[in-house]
């Protein structure tokens, strides 16, 4: 870990409690592909994505994180429980000046473990050490009620409807965004995710 403040980028390695946070790398084709694989009558509804996912899709994934990770675009992580891939979770720069966008997937074998609750809240705690970053937002499409679990468990609050740049497939296209700021986030909430 970092000490706070000091670098314009998280940490390849997070621990995020039940789970660790690594950055993807091209390495993780294989493992990352079964991943998806095993898990896309499950994603399907809610991830855009999955409806027309191959292994060449994902390898362009994985180069874009590599990319984005360097330009500071975004920041992807495997979302990692004992050393399995258990899904994605990552902070998007999409909303603004002073704000990320958290974003995940959990594969089906994971959920209700509270996987992508402790990902969020380590996200967010690293998202408020990066210099210039005051805000935090979660969005989701307004039919999927277990995402939107994640930033109420974690204490942000809803700030209104957002229209989602892809409609999916189980959803309504209309999205739930949530937010957090830096003067409001609450360090126990990342203990509390543990």
């Amino acid at each position: 870990m970092h000490d706070e403040g000091t670098s314009s980028r998280p940490p390849e390695i997070i621990d995020a409690g039940p789970a660790v946070l690594r950055r993807w790398r091209a390495a993780d084709l294989e493992a990352a592909c079964e991943a998806v694989l095993a898990s896309l009558e499950h994603l399907r509804p809610w991830m855009p994505w999955a409806a027309d996912f191959s292994r060449a899709s994902q390898a362009e994934f994985l180069a874009g994180s590599e990319r984005d990770w360097e330009s500071g675009v975004a920041y992807d992580y495997a979302l990692l429980v004992d050393g399995a891939i258990a899904g994605s979770a990552g902070l998007m720069a999409c909303i603004g000046p002073g704000g990320l966008e958290i974003g995940y997937w959990v594969h089906q074998a994971y959920t209700r473990r509270g996987l992508a609750t402790a990902a969020s809240a380590a996200l967010t705690e690293q998202a408020f050490a990066l210099p210039g970053i005051d805000r935090v937002q979660i969005v989701h499409d307004k039919m999927n009620v277990a995402s939107g679990g994640v930033p109420r468990k974690l204490g942000f609050r809803e700030i209104g409807p957002r229209l989602l740049q892809e409609r999916p497939p189980g959803g309504t296209g209309m999205g739930v965004a949530w937010e957090v700021t830096r003067g409001e986030w609450r360090r126990e909430w990342l203990h509390a995710a543990r």
